[in-house]
């Protein structure tokens, strides 16, 4: 079954084998600590736009009616929580370009496949990472994100009732306010 140029595995008894095949590797570790802070940095990018498109969204129901800035600060956050997974995938694909672009544009990525080792490889300990952030996000979507989304609905829904504006409608008579002929 064995050749003779292949090792073989003594198998020592009530002893556990060593697992080589779970092993972290220098390069792994490397390439994560090159991965995380970009990763971050990007994720915390795609969520400000993420936001500022909703403040965009929302400007008209949110300005001159005196809202105070904890009741702000609280829309904002459950608004954030509400972005996390359209503002992920995006940083996930453009934290992992700027990662392999870097090591490219630095001569790291030329070394290690000068050495031998296959993009795959190089690859292995971002999929593993990613895997283990999707398996995270899809809890987060299951357990986290319906309970934020109706605190969201219901912390905008009582702004627009709280602190009503005049809705007045364009190029028609208004008879909404007493005593007034708008």
């Amino acid at each position: 079954m064995y050749r003779d140029s292949e090792p073989k595995l003594l198998s020592l008894p009530g002893k556990i084998q060593p697992s080589y095949m779970f092993r972290i590797k220098r390069l792994y570790t490397f390439i994560i600590e090159t991965f995380l802070p970009v990763f971050f940095a990007t994720f915390g990018v795609c969520l400000f736009i993420v936001l500022m498109q909703f403040l965009f969204q929302f400007v008209d129901d949110l300005v001159g009616k005196g809202i105070g800035i904890e009741l702000l600060g609280k829309m904002f956050f459950h608004a954030a929580l509400s972005f996390v997974p359209l503002a992920l995938p995006l940083a996930i694909l453009l934290a992992s370009l700027i990662t392999f672009g870097n090591l490219g544009e630095r001569l790291e990525l030329l070394a290690m496949k000068a050495s031998g080792i296959s993009l795959l490889q190089i690859m292995r300990p971002m999929i593993l990472l990613i895997c283990f952030v999707s398996i995270g996000v899809f809890f987060f979507q299951n357990d986290v994100l319906p309970q934020n989304q109706v605190k969201h609905k219901t912390l905008l829904r009582s702004i627009k009732l709280k602190y009503p504006e005049m809705n007045i409608p364009e190029k028609t008579f208004y008879k909404g306010i007493e005593g007034d002929n708008l």
